[in-house]
């Protein structure tokens, strides 16, 4: 069996094209291609997106794990007629907890009943991970520590898999993998929708539902057309995402943006001009970072808070970054629900008074887009609907990519889409194809050296099966 008995094409009339060699128009002549790209990413890539959709599905189903696994951390009972306790006797006592830690952050819980997370540096934790510190906000007992990593305050479990998905614990080697995964994902979903939609069919129930029937290829093929029309907008929102964390295509992306005046902008919080808050794209690979801790006069977390609500934070769920040297607290909003409050303000800690603020309101539009782009790829967005959302996308991937095997595993042997149906599609087509093939190949890389080895490994089949075919003769 070779390659190319993985792209045999659904009719013979697709194999082998036009009567006596005319150029085909129009979709007749690019459905060889596709075809042929369809069958070869789908097979050689799948490996890579296999393992990328079922660690995408224990990522979203994370959220969920979490709350059961670190239940005794994040919850407290709340006694009857309680109120919390001040933010800075939570600190406190965070402090008298772990003495030799240094406090960065504290997160007060958003809801009743939710415990405190008190962020520290420490130097028993990874580099790039805080040490969280859970409070009971009512009496102020400790209940218990954890490992805290990224701006979404990820917990071992959901760390664990976070970095997983993204690199397999290879370390930057393996970011290759999520990279060429989400790089070939659009290709692959848009190639089989046009495929799809280019289909013969009876009728158009067909198109949105699969064929009752004894199982066959046909039926097979039926579920995976199916399936893959209702999940394709999904899966192609999950490549563009993915790739603003890849290493090379999203550094491209990051220029983009900025070059059309999308760049996340950000929050002033120098004493005299000092530098702002962090960018956007942080996230599964994101940590905190210990900074000098603030000299002189400071008027505490609680009058710091207070002047940020005055200031036009209202969510209950915020963030203070406490000042470091030079630099003064930061209250940020931290609510991405629908709508998404996640404005955020910077006090000077001598006096209390607000340094700058930055409304998310305000972001261009690009920037907004982006930042909900990467909030819904990690789940937060929309909260559980988005975790539900995303696992169900992972899962109908992983049944796209099975249902693919199956089909080219029933078919065998057969006819293969024939080499060189690109001499039959029209110039007017064929080099725009091109032009686009190489633009697209250069800003994301590793599909572009992807694309070019598979042509390679395709001509030098090629060549062997003419040496054959020779020798035979």
């Amino acid at each position: 069996m070779t390659i190319d008995d993985l792209a045999r094409p659904d009719t013979p009339e697709a194999a082998d094209g036009p009567p006596g060699g005319r150029r085909a128009s129009g979709w007749a002549a690019l459905r060889p291609l596709v075809l042929r790209l369809h069958f070869y990413a789908g097979v050689l890539v799948a490996p890579f997106l296999l393992v990328a959709a079922a660690s995408g599905l224990l990522y979203a189903l994370s959220y969920p794990a979490e709350k059961v696994l670190y239940a005794h951390e994040l919850e407290v009972p709340v006694p009857d007629g309680a109120t919390a306790l001040p933010l800075s006797r939570q600190v406190e006592a965070a402090r008298a907890a772990d003495p030799d830690g240094t406090v960065t952050a504290v997160w007060p819980g958003a809801e009743p009943g939710a415990t405190t997370r008190v962020l520290m540096a420490d130097p028993d934790v990874p580099e790039g991970t805080s040490l969280a510190v859970f409070v009971d906000p009512y009496t102020g007992d400790i209940r218990g520590q954890l490992p805290s990593y990224g701006s979404s305050g990820a917990l071992p479990l959901r760390t664990w898999l976070s970095q997983f998905h993204v690199d397999l614990h290879l370390g930057e080697l393996g970011r290759n993998y999520s990279e060429l995964a989400a790089s070939w994902l659009w290709v692959v979903a848009l190639g089989g929708l046009l495929l799809w939609l280019g289909r013969r069919r009876r009728n158009r129930r067909a198109l949105f539902l699969p064929e009752r029937g004894p199982k066959s290829r046909r039926r097979t093929l039926s579920w995976h057309g199916t399936v893959g029309l209702w999940a394709v907008a999904g899966l192609v929102a999950l490549s563009a995402t993915g790739l603003t964390w890849s290493r090379y295509a999203g550094e491209n992306i990051g220029s983009v943006q900025d070059r059309l005046g999308g760049a996340t902008p950000t929050l002033s919080a120098g004493l005299a001009g000092g530098a702002g808050a962090g960018g956007e794209h942080a996230g599964h690979g994101a940590g905190h970072h210990p900074a000098p801790a603030a000299q002189g006069a400071d008027v505490g977390i609680d009058k710091a808070v207070a002047a940020a609500r005055a200031a036009g934070i209202d969510s209950p769920s915020i963030s203070v970054v406490l000042p470091a040297e030079g630099s003064g607290y930061v209250v940020k909003e931290t609510d991405k629900q629908f709508p998404a409050q996640l404005d955020s303000v910077a006090v000077d800690p001598a006096d209390g008074t607000v340094l700058d603020s930055l409304r998310f309101a305000d972001y261009p539009l690009l920037a907004q887009l982006t930042r909900i782009g990467i909030d819904a790829h990690m789940g937060v967005y929309l909260g559980l609907f988005n975790q539900l959302a995303l696992a169900a996308l992972a899962l109908a991937l992983i049944l796209l990519i099975v249902w693919g095997y199956r089909m080219w595993w029933l078919r065998r042997p057969g006819r293969p889409v024939a080499r060189g149906t690109w001499r039959r599609v029209p110039p007017t087509m064929l080099l725009p194809l091109l032009a686009v093939t190489a633009l697209v190949g250069w800003f994301v890389p590793l599909l572009g050296i992807s694309l070019v080895a598979f042509l390679a490994v395709d001509l030098a089949l090629a060549l062997v099966a003419r040496a054959r075919s020779r020798r035979t003769a």
